[in-house]
């Protein structure tokens, strides 16, 4: 390996030296056209990118923040960022002023590259009122779709410009296995967001096991769909640093919608996807309505599909099911934070799918169960909280030794403030988060446990199930449904089927029927905004 061996940048140059000419990343374009780039090209455009930020005096050790939707210009920035020895700090694309001006403070970025946006989002805009808010952070460029285009923020430098006549050859600096690669933030449900660092070795060991685990040929290269955020850990392992350490070529989605991103599959020859189980309920739901004008389409995508993977949270079981019967292919689950880079454990692939769950640790990551007060629990089908140590886990919270210390310990094993059991096998299975467990008149309830139970009723499409305040119980258990489409069901014959099939602490007093769910950018439910 080359002095930089340690450096993050380098999957994505062994690749380039060993498949110039393969298809790194394609990308869908307005006109119906798509833009494809090998890997000589995209390795030379990152190189473009780390020469302009050398000459900005940006090197090892600097933090540089990144804000742009799954577009080739966020691998290109990426790259670029980690060849100089900094740290990319991805942002969420959906963040507003005040939000980025605070993730420029605390991670300490000295520079920000910000995608134009829509009218809709102008995240450019919203981009510059943070960075003029930072105060401390020095280049801000605006990343245009058309290079020609003109800035439009008046008197900021778009990427283009910047760029031109940058060399596209760059000697990547040599970094320790420790120093920090990348700070995720993470999504801050209690308290201001915190910065995890993760280190080149974290990533690195991350995204090269990923690739092991499921299967990844250079020599038979899969074809990924791109369509979890790249901004997000679970996107940039296992669908951009996995893909390209292993030969792997990019098919990009900017915004998931189940209708496009088939008809993608469909046309590109996809082999891989990964998805939140909220993708995995949406694309069943436009099978049926896809099936009659591109049955032959279909069928082969059924053949061809090699491997599907879900993570970010628990797949439903029905879900699970119901997507290996109509699509052929079993969902490998896995089970990860940002603050492990993300993947601590994974379903054994070639195994008989065990729905429901999250796997075993993989090769180099332990994991065990632990009560409130850290004594570890052994036997299985108690609950306890998930602790991990090994490769993947980060080296702390940026700037934050208090709330590190919170979560990681002297041994190295971080709390996870998820709660699970393990069965006689080793396999674990998440129950819910320690947060978001209810407390009914002194009953444990976990949310998942009954939103399981719901989903098995026919006409019970998603649903998210929350703890709400009463009087007498402390609290009670509400679910906002989302029935199936066509369906005639009512709060109160849902309420009667639960209470037949669950204990009676348990079951739904509350149902609210729901047209949709307020969801992530990444596509999980988001809890919080339900009441």
């Amino acid at each position: 390996m080359s002095a930089a061996q340690y450096n993050l940048a380098t999957l994505l140059e062994h690749s380039a030296e060993e498949f110039p000419e393969r298809d790194a990343v394609v990308m869908p374009r307005p006109d119906g056209q798509r833009t494809r780039l090998d890997y000589r090209t995209l390795d030379a455009h990152a190189a473009t990118v780390a020469n302009l930020l050398r000459n900005r005096g940006i090197g090892r050790g600097d933090r540089v923040a990144l804000s742009c939707p799954n577009l080739p210009y966020f691998t290109i920035v990426y790259f670029g960022i980690l060849k100089t020895g900094a740290a990319v700090v991805p942002l969420n694309v959906l963040l507003k002023g005040t939000e980025i001006a605070y993730h420029l403070r605390d991670s300490g970025a000295k520079a920000y590259f910000c995608f134009e946006g829509t009218p809709e989002l102008p995240m450019s805009a919203y981009g510059h009122e943070g960075f003029r808010a930072a105060q401390r952070c020095e280049q801000f460029f605006v990343i245009t779709a058309d290079p020609t285009a003109a800035s439009p923020i008046e008197g900021a430098e778009t990427l283009a410009q910047a760029m031109n006549g940058q060399p596209p050859a760059f000697e990547t600096v040599a970094t320790d296995e420790d120093d920090t690669a990348v700070v995720l933030y993470t999504s801050g449900t209690t308290g201001q967001p915190k910065g995890a660092e993760l280190r080149h070795r974290n990533m690195r060991d991350n995204a090269l096991t990923s690739g092991t685990l499921l299967g990844a040929d250079p020599s038979d290269p899969d074809t990924y769909l791109c369509v979890l955020p790249l901004f997000h850990s679970f996107g940039q392992t296992v669908c951009q640093n996995g893909a390209l350490a292993h030969g792997g070529t990019i098919v990009m989605l900017p915004r998931f919608e189940p209708r496009s991103a088939t008809y993608l599959m469909l046309d590109e020859k996809v082999t891989f996807f990964a998805g939140v189980p909220t993708m995995y309920w949406a694309l069943l739901g436009v099978l049926d309505e896809l099936l009659p004008e591109r049955a032959a389409d279909l069928e082969a995508l059924v053949r061809r599909l090699r491997m599907a993977v879900s993570g970010g949270s628990a797949l439903p079981v029905e879900v699970h099911r119901e997507f290996e019967r109509r699509v052929g292919v079993t969902v490998l689950e896995g089970y990860g934070l940002s603050e492990t880079s993300p993947i601590a454990s994974f379903s054994r692939r070639g195994e008989p799918a065990r729905p429901g769950s999250i796997g075993v640790p993989i090769p180099g990551v332990e994991m065990k169960l632990v009560t409130p007060q850290g004594k570890e629990i052994e036997g299985p089908d108690e609950v306890g909280e998930i602790a991990i140590r090994g490769h993947n886990v980060m080296k702390g919270y940026l700037g934050r030794p208090d709330a590190t210390a919170e979560v990681l310990d002297a041994d190295g094993w971080f709390r996870t403030g998820d709660l699970a059991r393990r069965d006689a096998d080793g396999w674990y299975f998440i129950v819910d988060r320690a947060k978001e467990m209810i407390i009914r008149g002194g009953f444990n309830v976990y949310p998942r446990e009954v939103e399981e139970a719901l989903q098995a009723h026919p006409d019970v499409s998603l649903c998210a199930v929350i703890g709400v305040a009463h009087r007498t119980h402390g609290q009670e258990i509400k679910a906002h449904v989302i029935p199936v489409a066509g369906a005639t069901l009512t709060a109160e014959e849902l309420i009667d089927w639960a209470r037949e099939r669950m204990a009676a602490y348990k079951y739904p007093r509350i149902v609210e029927l729901v047209d949709s769910l307020p969801m992530t950018a990444t596509g999980k439910i988001l809890k919080r905004r339900l009441s």
